[in-house]
């Protein structure tokens, strides 16, 4: 009598273990999921892409084991909303973040906070650019805004403001090695959010590659100096040209002394200001070193400027640009190398996703520019590399039309969790689990709202598919643009009122009106962000923003006599 109880909890005993091994499976099923940004990585400067300007062998490495998209895209080229849109799975309208100036809306749900309500320990290491106490995260160490590269800032969940020696893509890793090593939890599926400030604007490099990049020549790009003839004012207007637009001190590093002696002009009050900004924060002895090499580029420019043609100056302006910035991505890649290595030596590879990607592209040269902004090739695509080991079929290249949209659902699915019915992206498991052929997208939709600003890139809106493009520029415009993407690799030429493309035309304005439905964007919500726009420059009183002020004038005449305007500062 005295063992039938016992006998009767052997059922209910059972039924525990059960469950408990179960849950057990069921975590150690959950992928990790390691996802690392830089900022403004160009496609064309990682390796696996093209190996024209630099070797990236450790990025590359994630394209070895994995997959290579090679028609990956953003929904909004510029910093802030890429980021928001990474993180909300919805495109800029509808998560409100459609520019650098509006603040994030913290009541937008995010894929890490689902990810650490399920169970997920998540951090979060490096650039986020907007807020200082991003959600869903059970650690943070994030730069403030755009941060430094020498002796950055950070603000940190747990220990305040803190600034640290050295040189901003090594602490970032340090920060993210120790967080794997000394606070993961073994038994916890997790969530790293591994993020780069470089290669963003002013482009320092590491110390230990001053010697190699400021020596380096590199081939240029076939466009270096379009003249933008064969298309409308919105190519012409934009300020991003390297030889009129680019800072002269903070960007190509010229000393601001030497400017007073050549008599050369800043490009903006921001651009003596620039180099201070960030050179000026470096020690000692990292100044020292700083001045060992940049010094030579100096007395070198300075002996060849008086004779220097307008397209000498646009050449050296070039070489300039891509010493700095692919020496910072040097850096990048060196560091990716140290988190992949972690990762193999420590057993970590087989259930782990990882993704490497920017949060835009970035313009090298191509049509004479830098930045990003616009839907062409350079800023709309961004690179993107994928792999779930043991699980995606390695060494893979897709020419799927995928998007930045795209990522929250996808780690979610990976993770078993269902997604809100808002987030307006598709999971890109099929692509990680070898299924491609279920991707049925045909067509992406874009959006850039930042204009009146610095730039100058006018507001517009586009529909993408393999073959075209079909944009619409506004506000203070009303242009439309169709881009041959085949017969026309480099964009130069807008076929919008060709003949010949009279039904390819129609059929794309279909087709956007039927995306701007299906993701809820329409004229009303656009003016709306303008008006917000144009009653937040009248609260500043002033507007930082054009080099050349006349256009921004023209803008607001008849709207607001009361803004006033000025340079940036």
């Amino acid at each position: 009598m005295r063992k039938l109880p016992f006998l009767l909890l052997i059922p209910s005993l059972i039924l525990q273990l059960s469950c408990s091994e179960t849950d057990e499976r069921r975590s150690s099923s959950r992928p990790n999921i390691v996802f690392i940004m830089s900022d403004d990585h160009a496609y064309q400067a990682i390796s696996a892409y093209d190996d024209r300007l630099i070797e990236t062998p450790n990025i590359d490495r994630i394209a070895k084991m994995g997959i290579l998209f090679t028609n990956a895209s953003v929904t909004n080229s510029i910093c802030a909303p890429s980021r928001a849109t990474i993180l909300t799975g919805k495109h800029s309208h509808i998560n409100g973040k459609v520019d650098n100036h509006f603040p994030f809306d913290t009541t937008n749900i995010t894929f890490p906070q689902l990810l650490q309500q399920a169970g997920y320990q998540t951090a979060m290491f490096g650039k986020l650019h907007f807020g200082n106490n991003p959600k869903g995260f059970d650690q943070f160490k994030i730069l403030p805004g755009q941060g430094a590269y020498y002796n950055p800032d950070f603000i940190t969940k747990y220990d305040g403001n803190v600034r640290i020696e050295g040189y901003v893509t090594d602490i970032i890793t340090d920060m993210t090695l120790d967080w794997l090593e000394n606070d993961r939890k073994a038994d916890d599926p997790f969530l790293l959010m591994y993020l780069h400030k470089a290669p963003h604007r002013e482009w320092l490099m590491a110390e230990r590659h001053f010697e190699e990049f400021t020596q380096r020549t590199f081939p240029e790009p076939a466009t270096l100096f379009d003249d933008y003839s064969g298309r409308g004012r919105h190519a012409r207007e934009a300020e991003m040209n390297l030889l009129t637009d680019m800072h002269w001190a903070g960007d190509s590093k010229i000393y601001p002394d030497l400017m007073d002696e050549l008599g050369i002009a800043g490009t903006s009050s921001w651009d003596k200001a620039a180099f201070e900004s960030e050179v000026g924060r470096m020690n000692e002895a990292q100044r020292a070193n700083w001045d060992t090499y940049y010094r030579e580029v100096n007395e070198a420019f300075k002996k060849a400027y008086p004779t220097m043609t307008e397209e000498d100056q646009m050449r050296w302006r070039y070489q300039r640009y891509m010493q700095d910035y692919l020496g910072t991505i040097k850096s990048v890649d060196e560091n990716v190398g140290r988190v992949l290595d972690y990762l193999e030596e420590n057993g970590l590879m087989e259930n782990t996703i990882i993704v490497y990607t920017s949060d835009q592209g970035f313009y090298l040269g191509e049509h004479g520019w830098f930045d990003k902004r616009f839907v062409y090739n350079e800023s709309f695509k961004t690179p993107l590399l994928m792999a779930w080991p043991g699980k995606t079929p390695a060494g893979q290249k897709s020419d799927a039309l995928v998007q930045n949209l795209d990522f929250a659902q996808t780690f979610l699915e990976a993770a078993g969790i269902a997604s809100p019915e808002d987030m307006q992206g598709e999971s890109l498991m099929p692509f990680l689990t070898g299924n491609n052929d279920v991707w049925q997208r045909d067509a992406v939709y874009y959006h850039y709202y930042e204009y009146p600003s610095i730039h100058m890139v006018k507001r517009h809106y586009a529909i993408i598919t393999k073959d075209y493009k079909l944009v619409h520029y506004y506000f203070d415009t009303d242009e439309w643009e169709l881009i041959d993407r085949h017969e026309d690799p480099h964009e130069l030429t807008n076929v919008y009122d060709d003949p010949t493309y009279a039904e390819i035309r129609a059929k794309l304005h279909a087709d956007l009106n039927g995306l701007r439905d299906k993701y809820g964007d329409n004229s009303e919500i656009s003016q709306r962000y303008i008006d917000e726009y144009l009653d937040y420059l009248k609260k500043q009183g002033s507007f930082a923003g054009a080099k050349d002020l006349t256009l921004i004038e023209k803008i607001f005449e008849k709207r607001d006599q009361s803004i006033r305007l000025k340079q940036p500062n």
